[in-house]
């Protein structure tokens, strides 16, 4: 048994091995876990390979457990791998678990409005097989981009967006994407989705945006950025909930910046960081990193 202690491993790397299962566990923190849980593996033949553990306090507090485990035809054992720890171990511990087989690729929906950046960068790293995802359908309220789209061999739809047409757009939406995808990426959607349409998607939704925000908000972010003299360019990857850019953070980072950045250097920078950081969002959600505790996140 191994324990992985790093950061999370950037975009890029081997495909998962054959006959790799992942357990993750949220539950409240207390003796024994790691006991049960590794005991329970071991019984059925399962070798340990990676673990990562968090809590948030000793007594009381919330326990976060990643497990990777290589165990020989573990597509035909997971059902019943999956009902054996609901009844065996699963009361004991009081919280919820997630079972899988780590090798299939997540099937991903991308959204997008006219920037491009985010995009392409996804369709560029799914097609190089660098990212654990299959593109199965680009959406879009433009229709620019549906050329780029092509070259790629993923469908596009163009699903125009107004105010008064917003309810029937997100109905069209939902029938398209109904049964077809496990995530649902917003690179660079410049369209609110209402609550409505996150309940029912019933997918998580992962959404991009420059650090600027709330300060620099709308219009213009850049051109405002550099009348204030800003000296870091950020971006932020979240979960999107009904309140606009305030759900739970995945990933974010930085670069410096100096007075002598124009506002193309600035455009420039913030969406090399874009790319960079809905690249590694999309990663560890797709691996299974990413554990969402309330309006937190713990990242492993």
């Amino acid at each position: 048994m191994t324990a992985a202690l790093e950061r999370p491993r950037p975009a890029g790397g081997p495909a998962v091995a054959r006959d790799i299962g992942r357990l993750v566990v949220a539950c409240t923190d207390g003796p024994g876990i790691v006991a049960r849980v590794s005991a329970f593996l071991h019984r059925r033949g399962a070798n340990i390979v990676q673990s990562d553990q968090f809590s948030t306090g000793p007594v009381g507090g919330r326990f976060f457990l990643r497990t990777e485990f290589h165990l020989p035809g573990l597509r035909a054992a997971l059902p019943e791998l999956d009902r054996a720890f609901a009844d065996e171990v699963a009361p004991a511990l009081g919280g919820t678990f997630h079972l899988r087989d780590a090798s299939p690729t997540t099937r991903v929906a991308l959204f997008v409005s006219r920037y491009d950046h985010c995009l392409l960068d996804l369709l560029w790293r799914a097609r190089r097989g660098e990212l654990p995802i299959s593109v199965v359908q680009v959406v879009s309220n433009h229709p620019d981009l549906e050329a780029d789209v092509a070259a790629f061999g993923v469908p596009f739809a163009h699903i125009p967006v107004t105010r008064a047409t917003k309810g029937d757009a997100e109905q069209r939406e939902l029938d398209l994407l109904a049964g077809r995808v496990d995530l649902v990426v917003l690179a660079r959607y410049m369209q609110v989705l209402s609550g409505d349409f996150l309940a029912r998607v019933g997918v998580p939704v992962i959404n991009i945006h420059h650090s600027f925000l709330p300060a620099f908000a709308g219009a213009g972010p850049y051109e405002r950025a550099r009348q204030r003299g800003v000296k870091l360019i950020g971006a932020t990857a979240h979960y999107a909930t009904e309140d606009l850019d305030e759900g739970p953070i995945i990933e974010q980072d930085v670069v410096r910046v100096s007075h002598r950045a124009g506002v193309a250097d600035l455009t420039r920078a913030g969406a090399d960081i874009e790319r960079a950081v809905l690249a590694r969002a999309v990663r560890w959600h797709c691996e299974d990193r990413v554990l969402v505790d309330g309006r937190t996140t713990v990242v492993f």
